[in-house]
């Protein structure tokens, strides 16, 4: 071959090594501003959440809750008036149905229905109440839990 002919073909190589080395350089570039954009959206989405639990935080630590469970010796139920220890019933009667009969099924269901008998008689006897605070507080409570909670929602339903 000619030494002309060796010239071109030698430039054309480099020519296409250069395309293949500019391509790569392009993915690169696209596959680290992925990253970063990735990178972000974590560091959003964490951020949020750091702010919504704050905010949650500040407003839990504003509430007073008291209860009335054990003050009186009645526990209302809808219309009827009920002695706090007959709601133990239930459970006492499910954990002698546990000892006495062969199938516990009966012994355990009546401890389920005691149980939650006991819960909802303590949750129904709770009161919870708003601490007065001024205005600026407020504010950031519930200004924290909104933006903490709308940068998570963001993050989330991004369309990518």
């Amino acid at each position: 071959m000619s030494e002309t002919k060796q010239a071109d073909l030698k430039d054309e190589k480099e020519t296409k090594v250069e395309a293949n080395l500019d391509q790569i350089y392009r993915d690169l570039q696209t596959q680290a501003h992925k990253t970063r954009q990735e990178s972000n959206a974590t560091m959003r989405f964490f951020g949020g959440l750091l702010l919504f639990g704050a905010g949650l935080f500040m407003i839990f630590q504003n509430l007073i809750v008291t209860s009335s469970w054990g003050v009186g010796t009645i526990f209302r139920i809808g219309g009827y008036n009920i002695p706090n220890g007959t709601i133990m019933i239930p459970l006492l009667l499910g954990i002698a149905l546990l000892f006495l009969c062969d199938r516990k099924i009966w012994g355990w269901m009546f401890i389920a229905v005691g149980i939650v008998i006991v819960l909802a008689a303590v949750i129904m006897s709770v009161n919870i109440s708003w601490r007065t605070s001024n205005g600026w507080t407020f504010v950031t409570m519930f200004g924290l839990t909104m933006a903490g909670g709308a940068m998570m929602l963001r993050e989330l339903f991004r369309s990518k």
